[in-house]
């Protein structure tokens, strides 16, 4: 059981499994039994080859806004800042990761384009599952390397077969269950930073992250003083 100090500096991320082994100091909060905690499985965490999102609902809130200029139909969404550097560290550690989407968006294609994402994937809620498959059959993977975050009834089919199936608070009661991690941000609120960081402490990369962003602080720091 962690100590006090450890669960305070600690993200409560719910899972649904008590069961995986301890093998790392940083808990989850497991929601199955109320005050039980759990951590996500280091021989889990480094089964992950690659991390699919799905788009609306997860790297949003769900929201579009439509309007006219020009008459011209424009759809903007609203991105978190945080999940964009959740989705840098993943790749960081060399974690490739690729948007799944229900719907195609302009604005989603120019996220996907800032955030460097390794594939944008915009196809028919049914297709999400054979798309993605394709997606990993192109990288030489299969589903059971695999996590996936997702947030309703489309995600579903993804979900029941990849390795680590995840859920953002936001998901619906179906995508919930068929998680084993659900995260305590909702979609677009930090949920895939979030979901990185599980990841990257689980597998005992998180330090090293944490040393290489303190060492380009200190360069830039160093060459703004050398630069006066």
């Amino acid at each position: 059981m962690p100590t006090r100090a450890t669960r305070l500096r600690t993200a409560r991320t719910w899972c649904r499994s008590t069961s995986w082994r301890v093998s790392s100091p940083w808990p989850s909060r497991c929601g199955s039994v109320p005050g039980r905690w759990s951590v996500l499985d280091r021989a889990l965490a480094e089964r992950i080859k690659l991390v699919g999102l799905d788009v609306d609902g997860v790297l949003t809130d769900g929201g579009i806004y439509v309007g006219l200029v020009a008459n011209h139909a424009l759809e903007f969404k609203c991105f978190h800042v945080q999940d964009g550097l959740g989705v840098k560290l993943l790749r960081t550690v060399g974690l490739p990761v690729v948007l799944v989407s229900g719907r195609a968006s302009e604005a989603t294609e120019v996220r996907a384009k800032e955030m460097e994402v390794d594939e944008l994937l915009e196809v028919a809620p049914a297709d999400k599952l054979p798309e993605f498959v394709g997606a990993l059959e192109r990288r030489g993977l299969t589903l059971a390397d695999c996590a996936y975050v997702g947030d309703d009834l489309a995600d579903l089919p993804v979900l029941r077969q990849v390795a680590l199936p995840i859920a953002v608070a936001n998901a619906v009661a179906e995508v919930k269950e068929a998680a084993k991690v659900v995260t305590t941000a909702s979609g677009g609120r930090g949920a895939v930073r979030e979901v990185a960081e599980l990841l990257l402490r689980a597998r005992g990369e998180w330090q090293d992250i944490l040393k290489r962003y303190f060492r380009e602080s200190s360069d830039v720091a160093h060459g703004a003083r050398r630069s006066r």
